[in-house]
């Protein structure tokens, strides 16, 4: 199944990213500090999301519309008195077809599976506000996950095909740590 083998051959990838990341949000002082890491992370759904949209549709994902995406962060920025202006670079990886956008997207809907504890993190830090994004599905969250990997295995039948699926997923993770570079030589 290709969900298996993307996450047994990105593994490294998502250590880095995710460490990135960590790093980021142990810096947060304030709201407004959570605010700019927050940007990085809208930026960045953002652009992964018109990317891959001619390939992923309703069609495809039949639950597209419930769940996670940009728009979530964007209402989070602005629940913490922010706005989407002067976002950071983001560049999603280029996609072919469905496989390798549900291939991208896997590291997006990975990245909501970890949100609960990253609203554990910040509310060590006090903040509490605009954490609806990384709240994820709630008690939903594993069946979502386990829709969007047999959505994204329905697609991935021929093996010959993980290679370049795995491929983007990696660039997606590395591209995504990328966002953060700016933010973490300002810090």
């Amino acid at each position: 199944m290709l969900s298996q083998h993307i996450k047994e051959q990105t593994h490294a990838a998502h250590q880095n990213v995710e460490g990135t990341i960590v790093r980021q949000l142990k810096n947060i002082r304030s709201e407004a500090d959570y605010a700019e890491v927050l940007k990085g992370f809208y930026a960045y759904f953002r652009a992964v999301e018109d990317r891959i949209a001619p390939f992923v549709t309703a069609e495809v994902l039949p639950d597209l519309a419930e769940r996670r995406n940009s728009s979530y962060i964007k209402s989070d920025i602005e629940a913490l008195g922010g706005n989407v202006d002067n976002l950071p670079e983001a560049n999603a990886p280029a996609v072919a077809n469905v496989q390798e956008a549900l291939a991208s997207l896997y590291v997006l809907e990975g990245s909501i599976m970890g949100g609960p504890y990253i609203v554990q993190m910040l509310n060590k830090y006090g903040v509490t506000k605009g954490t609806s994004f990384f709240e994820g599905y709630g008690e939903n969250s594993r069946d979502m996950w386990a829709g969007f990997t047999t959505v994204l295995n329905k697609y991935s039948e021929d093996p010959a095909t993980y290679d370049r699926a795995v491929e983007i997923a990696n660039q997606t993770f590395y591209n995504f740590g990328e966002v953060f570079t700016p933010i973490a030589s300002a810090n």
